[in-house]
C-alpha cells in the first residue's frame, strides 16, 4: 500500500489545525467561564446578596458555561455536536439513575437556596449535627462546630429532617429550672432571682423575665427562671446565672436540694 506524502501532510495539517483550535477554544473558554462566574459572584456580593446564594449561583453558572465550552471544543474537532448532545443526554439519563442520591442532594441544595432556612454564619442544628454554617455547596452543607471541627452533611439529609436555626431571631429566652427545698421562703427566692436578672445588663427589660413555681417535685420546689437576651448573649447569660444563683442562694441560706443516700451499718 503506497502512501501519498502530500495527502498525509495535508491531512496532518488539517487535523493539526483543528486540534490546535480545539485546545484554544477549551483554554480560552474555560478561562472566560471562570471570569464570568467570578464577576457574577462579585457583583452579587456588591449588591449585598447572601454569600451562600452568591457562591451557589457562581458554581451553577460556571459548570453550565464549561459544558458549552466542551461542546464548542468538540465541534472544532469535527465531532457532530448534535449527535454528541444526544449521546450525552442518553448517558446522562443512565448516570442519573445510578446517581439518584447525588441528584437528590443537588435538588435539596437548590431548595436550601430558594427557601433560605439558614444562611452562612447562622448557628443551626440539622442533619444530626450542630454548628455554624460555613458554606452550602451543590451537594452538601458544611458546618463548623464549637470545638472547631468541620462537619460535611449531605443536603438531602439536611432537607429530610428538622432544621433548628438558633440565629434566625434577634432575641432568645434562656430557660432555666431552679430547685429549692420545701422549707425555703418562696417570696425570697422570687425576689432574689429577679434581683439577679436586673443586675445583668445583658438581660432585656422587654419582654420581662418570667419567674414562677412550675412544679412541686418529690424533693424540691421547682421555679422556672426565664430571662430574655440577645441571641449572641445566650450562653454567656446561661452560664453566669447558674453560678450567681448558687453563690447568692448560699449567702442567703436558701437550700438547693440534691440526691442523698443514707447508709446504715448493722453491728
Amino acid at each position: 500500500m503506497e502512501f501519498n506524502v502530500e495527502e498525509l501532510s495535508a491531512l496532518a495539517i488539517n487535523y493539526g489545525v483543528k486540534l490546535v483550535m480545539a485546545i484554544v477554544v477549551y483554554v480560552i473558554g474555560k478561562w472566560l467561564a471562570n471570569v464570568v462566574a467570578n464577576a457574577l459572584e462579585k457583583g452579587m456580593s456588591a449588591k449585598s446578596v447572601d454569600a451562600t446564594v452568591a457562591r451557589f449561583t457562581r458554581n451553577i453558572v460556571y459548570y453550565a458555561l464549561f459544558a458549552m465550552v466542551i461542546v464548542a471544543a468538540l465541534g472544532q474537532l469535527g465531532v457532530q455536536t448534535a449527535s454528541f448532545v444526544a449521546i450525552v443526554g442518553a448517558a446522562g439519563l443512565a448516570i442519573g439513575f445510578a446517581l439518584q442520591g447525588s441528584l437528590a442532594n443537588f435538588a435539596a441544595g437548590v431548595l436550601l437556596i430558594l427557601f433560605r432556612p439558614f444562611k452562612a454564619g447562622d448557628f443551626v442544628e440539622a442533619g444530626g449535627a450542630s454548628g455554624v454554617v460555613k458554606e452550602i455547596s451543590i451537594f452538601s452543607t458544611i458546618l463548623t462546630t464549637g470545638d472547631n471541627k468541620v462537619v460535611v452533611i449531605a443536603n438531602n439529609a439536611v432537607m429530610g429532617g428538622n432544621i433548628t436555626n438558633y440565629s434566625a431571631m434577634p432575641t432568645r429566652r434562656v430557660d432555666m429550672v431552679v430547685g429549692v427545698g420545701y422549707g425555703a421562703d418562696l417570696a425570697l427566692v422570687k425576689k432574689t432571682l429577679q434581683e439577679l436578672a436586673d443586675a445583668d445588663d445583658r438581660v432585656l427589660k422587654d419582654p420581662a423575665v418570667t419567674i414562677a413555681v412550675s412544679e412541686l417535685a418529690d424533693s424540691s420546689v421547682n421555679f422556672v427562671f426565664r430571662p430574655w437576651v440577645n441571641s449572641a448573649d445566650y450562653w454567656g447569660v446561661f452560664w453566669a446565672m447558674n453560678e450567681r444563683i448558687k453563690i447568692r442562694f448560699d449567702e442567703l441560706g436558701i437550700e438547693i436540694p440534691f440526691p442523698q443516700m443514707d447508709v446504715h451499718l448493722d453491728k
